[in-house]
Parts: structure tokens; sequence; C-alpha cells
């Protein structure tokens, strides 16, 4: 005998084709629906209305597939209260717990909806002291109380705008063949809002911005107060403090184009040379580091996060070598931000994206058209890709952005 709740979903439904994926979804659980009341938007900026009922074999398969429908924006009609459960077993969430995404989510509690803090995709729902926030499967400990349904849950997706737009060229998210200066401008105009707004904006990094020569424009972007906090691995300090030492990235003179002699043992000396000092901030305080990326953020006070991975040198004394410790560290930076710039990572792209809200525009950059596609594909929806060199890209935006840069160059 299968069981059933009935579900309302509103947005653009027919242009955007989220009705079709939401019937998909239901259909590859196993799942079956009805079509209760279909309201079609009558002009192209009215939003659409589908009522239907959902059915599944059991109750754990209908909630699992409640859950799923539900990061679409179909929510339930009557969506009465929560189930809680309480942990039994310090980093392992109850069977049947709600599995979050990085929408804005509310909670039912006590007849009213309560916000959900700290929306993050792939979590818990943790509730304690009256409110709800996410929590990490490795933070979860015996005795905290986690949603294990989907009643009592709602998900409000962004509304996307419908278009009267025809057949174009280049209408893709992501094209490496679309204007340069435009891109760059509207890139400089999110930061600029997130600035006024009085929001943070946060760099995401690879060691690309200094093999490329980007740097410089880097520093001066940090200068002019648009690198509030950089999330970055062991390369990025890395090949910057060794640009700073010797002029050269992973051994290659940035002023000629071309190796050095000894320059394979620059990167390993110039990790040596910080853990001497004791730390990246100790070098600049003694006048060891006196340039550079990471100099310019500890000279303006600016956040950095650096986690490492397997395959690093050294690392720097700075680099968290605990995953753990260094999503954590990642987590405690995200309040206040306002904007968020992806630029020649992979790794550390995706990790921002799994623990950054929806709300938060965010921008990828980067000459792989799979680093930029694979964000959206890890649920980043909010994510736009631009396939561009970014060494170019980085120093078009100091001089869209930073007054000085623009002067010199």
């Amino acid at each position: 005998m299968q069981v059933s709740e009935t579900v309302e979903i509103t947005g653009h439904l027919m242009d955007s084709g989220l009705l079709s994926r939401v019937l998909d979804d239901i259909r590859g659980y196993g799942g079956e629906y009805t079509l209760d009341k279909f309201d079609l938007g009558y002009d192209k900026d009215d939003p659409s209305t589908v009522r239907m009922t959902v059915g599944a074999d059991d109750e754990e398969s209908l909630q699992r597939l409640l859950m799923r429908i539900q990061t679409k924006g179909a929510n339930l009609v009557d969506p009465g209260t929560p189930e809680i459960t309480e942990v039994s077993q310090d980093g392992v969430f109850p069977d049947g717990f709600y599995s979050t995404t990085n929408l804005p989510t509310s909670v039912r509690l006590d007849g009213h909806w309560v916000t959900v803090q700290n929306p993050e995709m792939d979590c818990g729902l943790l509730v304690e002291d009256g409110g709800v926030r996410t929590i990490p499967m490795s933070e979860v400990k015996a005795g905290m109380r986690i949603i294990s349904s989907a009643q009592g849950v709602k998900v409000t997706p962004p509304i996307v705008a419908s278009t009267d737009e025809g057949f174009g060229f280049m209408e893709s998210d992501v094209s490496s063949e679309k204007p340069q200066r435009v891109l760059v401008q509207q890139v400089a105009d999110g930061m600029r809002e997130a600035k006024a707004n009085g929001l943070k904006v946060l760099w995401v990094g690879g060691p690309g911005i200094v093999h490329t020569g980007a740097a410089p424009a880097m520093v001066a972007l940090v200068e002019a107060g648009f690198v509030d906090v950089l999330f970055a691995g062991n390369a990025l300090a890395t090949h910057d403090i060794e640009s700073s030492l010797y002029g050269t990235s992973l051994g290659v003179d940035l002023a000629r184009g071309r190796g050095v002699e000894h320059g394979h043992e620059h990167h390993i000396r110039a990790i040596n040379t910080i853990r001497k000092a004791g730390s990246i901030a100790a070098a600049v305080e003694q006048g060891v580091l006196t340039s550079g990326v990471m100099h310019a953020l500890v000279k303006k006070g600016n956040k950095f996060v650096l986690v490492g991975s397997v395959r690093d040198d050294g690392p720097l004394p700075d680099v968290y070598t605990d995953v753990l410790e260094g999503q954590r560290a990642m987590r405690n930076e995200l309040a206040g931000v306002g904007y968020c710039l992806m630029a020649a990572t992979m790794l550390h792209s995706v990790a921002t994206g799994n623990i950054l809200p929806a709300s938060i525009p965010l921008t990828c950059v980067d000459i792989n058209p799979a680093t930029v596609t694979k964000l959206a594909d890890r649920g980043s929806t909010q994510a736009r890709g631009i396939v561009t060199d970014v060494g170019l890209f980085v120093e078009h935006l100091a001089r869209e952005l930073s007054p000085t840069y623009a002067e010199i160059k």
C-alpha cells in the first residue's frame, strides 16, 4: 500500500525546466505522482504553480523522495511538524536524517517557522536552544537533537527569471568567447556592491595566480580593500613567498619566463625560511618577507585560511594539515561574506562551494571549463563560470578596482 503527501511548487516552472526535473526525480526514486492543480502564468513574468500528490511504497522511501524534490522548492502543502531524533553515537546522524541543501531553509517549531542558521549542503539540522542550525556529520555528538523527516521543513529556492530570448550565440552560462571587459566589470560591480553593503569579499585562490604573473595585481586588490579573506592551499602561499624571496615561481623566473639554475629548490627553501621564522606573520614582522600577496594580507590585517593536502611539501607552518580543522576554520570566516571569487583552483573551489550558502554570489574563473562547470554540478547553483586566463583576468580586475594599479599599468 502506497503512502503519499501533497506538495506544491511555484516559479517559472516551464521556462526553466524546473517542473520536468521534479517529475524526473519522482520517477527516478521509484515514486508516483498525480497533478492536482496546474496554474500556468499568463504573462512571461508571472510564476506558475503546480500542486501534486506524491506517493512511494513505504514511509522511508517517501521521506527520501520528499527531501529530494524539496531541493527544487517542492514543499509540503501541509508541512506538519518535524520528527526530531536524539543522536546515539558521536559522528553518526540518526537513520533518516534530513540531508540539507545550501538554500534558505526554515523549520516549523512550536507553530512558528524558524530560519535555519548557516545554510550548508550535506549537513544535518540541529535543534538547540529554540533555534535550528546546520551541523556537519563530523561535529555531531551523542545527545544532540537532529531532524529526521521532510515534514516541518521548508526550502526556498531562488526564483530564476524567465527570459523571452530566442535563438542566440554564446548563450551558455560557461563560455570562453564572451567579452572579457564586460565580464570583468560585472565581477567588479559585484565586489563593489558587497563592500557598499558592509560585507566582505572572499577569494579562493590557486597557485596559477602566481604562475601567471598576476600576484602584483592581487596585491593591489588587497590594498584597495577587495580581498578581505583568502582560502587557499599550501601551493599559492608557497609560490607567492618564493616569488618574493627569489623572484621565481616553481623555479621559473617570472620576469623572463624561463627556469633558473637551482630554481627547483626555491619553493622548498622558501618554506624552510618561513618555518624558521615561525609563521608567515612572523616572517613579515621580522622583515624576512617584504612583498607579495601573503605579505599584503598580513600588513592589511586580513584573514587567510590555508588547508593542505597529502601532496604538500613542508608545509608552511600556517597550513592546516587536519582537513576537518581546516573546514572549521573556513566555516568560521564565512560570516559577513557578500561575494566570492574563485580563481585557478578546482579542489578549494569545490570545497568552498560545499560550505557556502546559495545566497552568496560566486564567480569561478579558470582556463579549464571543467572547473567552472563542476561547481554547479555539485550543487552550487549560484555559481557563474568564466573560462579565461586567470592572470589576465586578475590584472584587468585590478585595473577596474585599484586606481593605483591602473595608473602604474
